[in-house]
């Protein structure tokens, strides 16, 4: 993982191979590693997965998000984005910690944000299992793979609420609030 950066080689490819895509690597001990990334041609124009949204920043909130995401670059950045907005934010780096933490606090927790492919245990799994004894509890997936693959893979339901990563703040905030007042309706 390049320092500061909080995506892992394991996203990249992820991700470039997603695109029918080639990553070529060089490296030679003392000099360095030199990483080339090849993605095909396109004559289309780029659609926006993620709509750009301008105005009055995203409100902030009070409930209660647990984050459960595997690298530790995200999920802290993912943390302080939703403190600075006033949640109480709960996290985790592997799915069994999540359970565990999410058996600890009882039924406070308002929203799971987890990444959809991690070790030993996948997003929806956690959720799953979270969701058992809080059936208002809202989740937001994310993954460094489109959504559309996701559920081609039956990882993700259609209508789940999804984030690519990587995501710009001001979309994750207002998703957060968006599915915590879709909630109260």
């Amino acid at each position: 993982k390049e320092e500061g950066t909080g995506l892992g080689l394991s996203t990249v490819f992820g991700i470039v191979k997603q695109s029918n895509g080639h990553v070529w690597v060089d490296s030679e001990v003392g000099k360095g590693s030199t990483f080339l990334v090849y993605l095909p041609r396109t004559e289309e124009q780029a659609a926006l997965k993620q709509p750009q949204r301008r105005g009055a920043a995203p409100a902030g909130g009070s409930e209660t998000v647990l984050v459960v995401e595997d690298e530790e670059g995200v999920r802290e950045l993912v943390r302080e984005l939703l403190q600075e907005a006033g949640y109480t934010v709960l996290a985790a780096g592997r799915g069994d910690e999540a359970i565990e933490v999410g058996r600890s606090r009882g039924s406070e927790i308002d929203l799971l944000i987890t990444d959809m492919i991690m070790p030993e245990m996948s997003g929806r799994r956690v959720a799953d299992e979270l969701r058992s004894g809080r059936p208002g509890m809202r989740v937001l997936y994310m993954s460094g793979y489109t959504g559309d693959a996701m559920v081609h893979r039956g990882l993700l339901d259609p209508n789940a609420s999804f984030i690519v990563k990587p995501f710009a703040s001001r979309d994750l905030m207002t998703m957060v609030r968006e599915i915590l007042d879709a909630g109260r309706a």
